[in-house]
């Protein structure tokens, strides 16, 4: 049944409030229009009506944000660490004063319902929080070289100006997960938001300006020409890091292009994360945990379960009554009451959805819930449920990006860690087994950079991000985010006695 709240056209309220919103550059501590006065639209994907039209960045306007970030790195890099700590604090609590605001902007432009958005405010605002805590404890050693004869000294000093390409699906807590470790480094940077929803970097931009952030630090150039905007900045010997979320197949030529300077880079690409239930588990906490780990942010997360790998004896009954669960939703406007499920970002993205579910049924697979997209205004592709997916389908191999939950059995736990390990991608799994030692087995044999065990969320500004084989390299958040944006000194010094 078609669940979908048909809402053709946005609220005046909601009007009123995205006139508050920038909608122009910001270059060198400056808001702007774009060089050649070009703007693009950003559109409601719920509905597909124009939310504003916003400053669309060109070469030149790349070129002078580049030269802001790289002519204000030396001082920046020497402002004192808890200076920078409590421009990033204030950050965090201007953030949190505007929860509403932030959360409204991501559900109006991304489609994620409020609730959802909430939850991404206090995720995203934690990142400020933690680094501004980490600014300070940046820190080398002092020692005697092993024959005596000279001291080491080993210090760290910021990367320089970086580049971060930041995606749609979560567009407050990937900008904070990058920028907030640079602050506290003592790098500065250009931001280029995902086109589809740059309204929330904006609004952020406007927080960094009020909680004190020197002109230049940060430098935010939203286009709809990625390619000629920042291929450049790549290109460019000022900068001398760079960050990206998103596909993997993008992020496999940002690697490629980065190395003419040797860049650092950190990449945090796409998933296909199992969620492996097995005959011991607590059902109802795996019926739980299914739930949030495929349907956070309508299943449009590369942290999001992709393939359900569940014990033959349960797998009947943890199919149907997860499209029990699944199929009660309902969709509808992020903003409106009742909404339990967005729409997907745009049609494209519905398209390949719904391409991978048919592919999936015309190779046997059935449909216990959903399989087919909503009529009416918007993206909506409903909550959907698929069981005796063969090996072959495409859905198992592929990111879905959507609210789709293919179930595969397994007999033994060694069939359940092939399976699970047979991907390119190593972001993320899920297990739920009551065995403490199976679950240790599982952390240690699924290859995977983030692993969780009985829980259907691992993200958290205080563990390290990222994942292995093509899902990327690099860490964010943790104690470990720090060092993506710092370079190790060692300074040899002759015996002093």
């Amino acid at each position: 049944m078609d669940t979908t709240l048909q809402l053709d056209t946005i609220t005046g309220t909601e009007q009123e409030f995205l006139a508050t919103l920038p909608t122009q550059l910001f270059i060198d501590g400056d808001w702007t229009d774009a060089a050649d006065g070009a703007t693009s639209a950003v559109e409601d994907p719920s509905t597909g009506t124009v939310l504003a039209r916003i400053a669309d960045a060109t070469p030149e306007d790349g070129d002078r944000a580049l030269a802001a970030a790289a002519r204000v790195q030396e001082s920046w890099a020497a402002t004192a660490p808890r200076e920078r700590g409590e421009i990033l604090r204030r950050a965090f609590e201007l953030v949190t004063a505007r929860t509403e605001d932030f959360a409204l902007t991501m559900t109006l432009e991304m489609g994620k319902p409020l609730a959802e958005s909430r939850g991404e405010v206090a995720y995203g605002a934690e990142f400020l929080r933690w680094f501004s805590e980490e600014a300070v404890r940046v820190s080398g050693r002092y020692s005697t070289a092993p024959d005596g004869k000279s001291r080491l000294l080993v210090m760290k000093r910021p990367v320089g100006p970086c580049l971060f390409i930041t995606p749609w699906n979560f567009p407050l807590a990937m900008a904070t997960r990058k920028i907030a470790p640079a602050i506290a480094a003592g790098c500065t940077m250009v931001l280029k938001p995902a086109n589809l929803t740059p309204l929330t970097a904006l609004l952020l931009t406007r927080v960094f300006e009020e909680a004190g952030l020197p002109a230049g630090v940060l430098n935010v150039i939203p286009t709809t020409r990625p390619g000629d905007v920042t291929g450049p900045l790549i290109r460019d010997s000022r900068l001398r890091k760079l960050s990206f979320t998103g596909s993997t197949g993008v992020g496999r030529q940002l690697i490629a292009d980065s190395s003419h300077q040797v860049l650092r880079t950190s990449m945090e690409l796409g998933g296909n994360a199992p969620f492996l239930v097995f005959e011991d588990a607590d059902l109802d906490a795996a019926l739980d945990g299914a739930m949030l780990a495929k349907l956070r942010n309508m299943g449009e997360a590369c942290t999001a379960a992709n393939r359900f790998i569940v014990h033959e004896s349960l797998a009947a009954e943890f199919s149907r009554r997860l499209a029990e669960r699944m199929g009660s939703l309902t969709l509808g406007r992020g903003s409106a009451d009742g909404t339990a499920i967005g729409p997907l970002i745009d049609a494209k993205s519905r398209a390949k959805v719904d391409e991978l579910v048919q592919d999936a049924v015309a190779q046997g697979a059935t449909v216990l819930t959903g399989g087919t997209p909503s009529d009416g205004a918007g993206y909506f592709y409903p909550p959907t449920v698929l069981t005796d997916v063969p090996a072959t389908a495409r859905i198992l191999k592929e990111e879905v990006f959507g609210p789709v939950a293919p179930v595969v059995s397994f007999s033994t736990e060694a069939e359940a860690i092939a399976l699970a390990n047979d991907t390119e991608f190593g972001l993320v799994a899920y297990a739920y087994t009551r065995d403490l030692n199976r679950g240790l087995r599982l952390s240690e044999k699924v290859d995977v950079g983030m692993f969780g065990l009985n829980t259907g969320i691992v993200s958290n500004p205080a563990a390290p991000f990222g994942g292995v084989k093509q899902s990327g390299m690099g860490r964010e958040g943790g104690v470990e985010g720090i060092e993506e944006y710092l370079e190790t000194r060692y300074v040899g010094i002759a015996d002093p006695s």
